[in-house]
């Protein structure tokens, strides 16, 4: 009996029978194939690092999720560490995971998305333009206070131009202002930030410009943050102040300004100076003006006075009279010198009768005879004194010859002892033989005697 199970299977082709492993295999393959590379934007979870160095983790959006291999040799290229939480965008290939039969990624690149992104393509700018010089010092312009105009370059409707405003009025309503309507958020806002900044420019209508915004997020600053707008920033040859956000945020437009501000009414507060200071300055100034006219009026009223009198000292009359005058001191001293010449002839006769009668012959007879006796008794009175002092000198040289004499030390009990032979002193029993005749001179005579024996004291 033949079944129609039997019939059906004698007419049907070979089955093609697959084992998981190649079905898994076959699987990856067509995955691999059809995808391609592909992008992936995701947050990261569930993330694993073992000691391998390969990450593990999974991609998730709000209603899927997808696991991702990242292997160790793309993973020393990353210029981030990949965190649990992390909004991220993978580049990857999608594959299949045989030995579980998962379907994952296989990524290569991975790279912030978000506000990473957005940091990471500011860093890079950044880097760029400081290489390029557009961040030095030395380019930076002052500010110039106060400017003869300022330009606003801001959105016509937000809040920053109102603050702007509002300190320009306090400090100094007088200073003019020249808005610049932009947009500051959006994909046009560079363009539109970009064209006005050059606008300024070719104007030449202001001395300084702000820049500004209120605050935000990174994406809502990103216009300020554009490498067109920092390039217009550099081009422009007015002085820009930059007062985008609040104090905490920073963009490229910062650096690039020639002054950063921290808020808008800041950047306001920069550019304008204080009007009450410029009011007290201003009256110091009207002060030293009014002293200095003062001083300069009265330096010319001196001047005037002095060419007065000048004046009225040229005048005929006064020339005659010191002339008159002038006569008469010459004629007082003409006489002044005739009298003055009498009296000193006079005296010079005087001087020279005395010298002639002291040159008469008697007269001169009779100084000289006074002039002798006097120098007879000086001469007498000289020579006194010199025999006088002659004669105690000679006494005084005596007495000190006899208190060395011999005849002194005789007269005091002494004897002095010769040989007779040849009369040489005796100083010791060793200059005299026994039965030898000596000389023994005392204070009034000479006795002569013979050696009859010595002793020795």
């Amino acid at each position: 009996m033949v079944y129609l199970r039997d019939c059906l299977e004698m007419n049907s082709p070979p089955r093609a029978i697959y084992t998981v492993t190649e079905l898994n295999g076959s699987v990856r393959l067509l995955l691999s194939s059809h995808f391609g590379i592909i992008w992936v934007e995701g947050e990261i979870s569930n993330l694993a690092l073992p000691s391998s160095g390969h990450y593990y983790f999974t991609l998730k959006d709000q209603d899927a999720q997808v696991r991702c291999a990242l292997f160790r040799g793309p993973a020393r290229g990353l210029l981030f560490k990949p965190a649990n939480g992390m909004r991220v965008l993978a580049r990857a290939q999608v594959s299949l995971y045989e030995p579980r039969g998962e379907y994952q990624l296989i990524v290569d690149y991975l790279e912030e998305a978000g506000d990473g992104a957005l940091r990471r393509a500011f860093e890079v700018l950044k880097a760029k333009l400081a290489g390029e010089g557009l961040f030095d010092a030395d380019r930076k312009r002052p500010i110039p206070v106060p400017p003869r105009c300022v330009g606003i370059i801001t959105s016509p409707t937000g809040a920053a131009v109102r603050d702007i405003l509002t300190v320009l009025k306090r400090r100094f309503p007088a200073l003019p202002v020249l808005i610049f309507p932009v947009k500051v958020q959006g994909n046009e806002a560079k363009h539109d930030i970009a064209h006005a900044i050059a606008l300024a420019d070719r104007l030449q209508l202001c001395d300084a410009l702000i820049l500004a915004r209120g605050g935000g997020s990174l994406e809502d600053l990103w216009a300020f943050n554009e490498e067109i707008v920092a390039r217009a920033m550099a081009a422009c040859s007015i002085p820009i102040v930059s007062g985008v956000g609040h104090e905490t945020d920073f963009t490229m437009a910062d650096l690039v300004a020639d002054l950063r501000a921290p808020t808008p009414s800041a950047a306001a507060e920069a550019v304008s100076p204080d009007g009450g200071g410029w009011l007290a300055r201003c009256i110091r100034l009207e002060g030293r003006l009014q002293q200095q006219i003062r001083l300069k009026l009265k330096q010319q009223t001196h001047t005037l006075d002095y060419l007065r009198k000048r004046l009225q000292q040229a005048h005929p009359e006064k020339q005659m009279q010191r002339n008159a005058q002038r006569l008469d001191e010459l004629e007082l001293r003409l006489n002044r010198s005739v009298c003055a010449g009498f009296s000193r002839r006079m005296d010079k006769l005087q001087t020279l009768m005395a010298k002639l009668d002291s040159q008469r012959p008697a007269q001169r007879i009779q100084l000289l005879e006074t002039q002798r006796g006097s120098l007879r008794r000086r001469l007498k009175s000289a020579m006194a004194r010199i025999l006088e002092l002659r004669r105690q000198t000679l006494k005084a040289s005596g007495e000190k010859l006899h208190a060395v004499s011999p005849l002194a030390t005789l007269e005091r009990g002494y004897a002095i002892a010769s040989r007779g032979r040849d009369g040489k002193i005796l100083r010791t029993i060793g200059d005299t033989q026994t039965g030898e005749s000596v000389g023994i001179r005392l204070t009034d005579g000479l006795l002569i005697g013979q050696v009859l024996e010595k002793r020795k004291s």
